[in-house]
């Protein structure tokens, strides 16, 4: 999955690692160049119903709101705007026919059929990562021939989800 912050159209994508619960920030990269970044994690915070974001070994806590495609995050006393552009809206070529999951999570829902046509922008699937639901969208018009999991499965970042052809 790719991100954009506020109004930038710089896009960012973020490598994560869940560690029963715990995400870890891995690598970030800016329009495809690896960035330097701080030692990140983030953890729900179910008590509070907000996230606990420990950055460099300093705990905070973070409130998150999702509206539609963006997360409203309040942090340090500061509202962050993050956008998210599911697969198939990103300007970066995808490998044509995969969509793999862009982050570790559960699928909670399948929305098409092996065999069914679909068109560009279509949700697919909805998975579920870190008390969020993801929307998995074809990144094109065409026909699945596959669907790689079930509902209720666990999956790893990167893991193929569906594939399509023309």
């Amino acid at each position: 999955m790719e991100w954009s912050i506020g109004e930038e159209n710089i896009r960012y994508t973020a490598e994560l690692s869940d560690n029963e619960g715990e995400m870890t920030l891995n690598s970030v990269k800016k329009e495809g160049e690896e960035i330097p970044i701080s030692d990140i994690s983030i953890s729900y915070n179910s008590n509070l119903d907000r996230f606990l974001v420990n950055i460099d070994k300093i705990s905070k806590l973070a409130h998150v709101v999702k509206v539609k495609d963006s997360y409203w995050i309040h942090l340090d006393g500061r509202i962050h705007i993050v956008n998210s552009h599911e697969i198939g809206y990103s300007n970066q070529k995808q490998s044509e026919g995969s969509l793999v999951a862009p982050m570790p999570g559960t699928i909670i829902e399948i929305l098409v059929k092996k065999g069914q046509r679909v068109r560009k922008g279509q949700s697919l699937m909805v998975m579920e990562a870190m008390k969020m639901e993801h929307k998995i969208q074809s990144p094109k018009d065409g026909e699945v021939i596959s669907i790689s999991n079930e509902v209720g499965q666990k999956v790893d970042m990167g893991a193929v989800l569906v594939e399509i052809v023309d």
